[in-house]
């Protein structure tokens, strides 16, 4: 069994082709892929070559954590039934070509209990569930009434806003690319230059921008929290008396859990969690290289989704 799948040979090396799959074990399943996102976080930083050490860095690698697709062989008894539309939380099954994180190909072979089953009725939207899942854990135990702080409004700011929502409190978002700006989403998106607010509790960063820590503490209110939800290629610091004035808080928001893919599947199908409008740009797997670089150069690319349906 073999599967087409992105190969990163390199920085900015990309290639399609066909890759053996590890054969599957007992507690495996096997999945066709239909569609595979591409993520603008760690995998910009694998296409440029600018991925911090990290466990199985290495090229060449299959990247993507971000597939949804069809169980097409399965144990009886397993977690998953053949037939069932699942999300794939990446795989490791091209023997030594790396698994970083393994999703983006035509076929997977993966731990059937690392499955999530899903509505078939959300289509390539559900390739959004890592995002959303990531977006839940940063969320933390914000209470109802609250009036944080997001920091980014690429997908996963949006996602994190809309959960803010889901959760009674009310966000403001800040942004610096007006074209990410424009539109009614329901919360205020704002310049930084344009919120004079400087009493934060919560403030959630997801832009990735290592260079911004110092103009975050100085929106805190006294003992408010700074909490890092992007993926940071350069060390972080800030400067000290600031942070002490305020007695600042700095959490690191983890990947997400299985915990994490559940609430957020649970609110998708009752309704609560809205995915609509966040995929912008689709293109078929074949073409893999012109999508990754627009989903890396243009701004109006919020999410770029890999239709491997055609794939051969």
């Amino acid at each position: 069994m073999d599967a087409l799948a992105v190969i990163l040979e390199g920085p900015e090396r990309l290639a399609i082709q066909h890759l053996p799959l590890t054969p599957p074990g007992e507690a495996d399943a096997v999945v066709a892929v239909a569609w595979s996102g591409i993520s603008t976080g760690t995998e910009r930083l694998l296409w440029l070559g600018r991925m911090p050490p990290f466990p199985g860095m290495g090229y060449p690698l299959v990247p993507g954590y971000e597939s949804v697709g069809t169980v097409v062989e399965a144990d009886a008894a397993g977690a998953v039934r053949v037939g069932q539309t699942v999300y794939v939380p990446g795989a490791r099954c091209f023997g030594p070509v790396r698994g970083l994180f393994g999703g983006a190909a035509s076929h997977l072979v993966a731990p059937a209990a690392r499955l999530v089953a899903v509505d078939a009725a959300l289509g390539d939207r559900a390739c959004l569930l890592a995002l959303a899942a990531t977006a839940y854990r940063a969320l933390g135990g914000i209470r109802p009434g609250a009036t944080p702080l997001i920091v980014g409004h690429g997908v996963l700011g949006r996602l994190l806003a809309r959960l803010t929502l889901v959760a009674g409190a009310e966000p403001t978002v800040w942004e610096t690319d007006l074209t990410r700006i424009a539109g009614d989403h329901g919360y205020p998106v704002v310049t930084p230059q344009a919120d004079p607010r400087r009493d934060y509790a919560v403030v959630t960063d997801v832009s990735g921008d290592a260079s911004g820590l110092d103009a975050l503490i100085a929106r805190l209110a006294p003992g408010g929290e700074i909490v890092l939800a992007g993926f940071y290629e350069a060390p972080l610091s800030f400067t000290f008396p600031p942070a002490f004035m305020r007695e600042a808080r700095i959490r690191i928001s983890a990947e997400f859990r299985p915990e994490d893919l559940a609430a957020v599947t649970a609110l998708i199908e009752g309704g609560r969690l809205n995915l609509d409008g966040l995929i912008t740009h689709r293109t078929p797997a074949a073409r893999a290289e012109d999508a990754y670089r627009t989903a890396f150069a243009d701004p109006a690319c919020l999410k770029m989704i890999l239709d491997w349906r055609d794939a051969a």
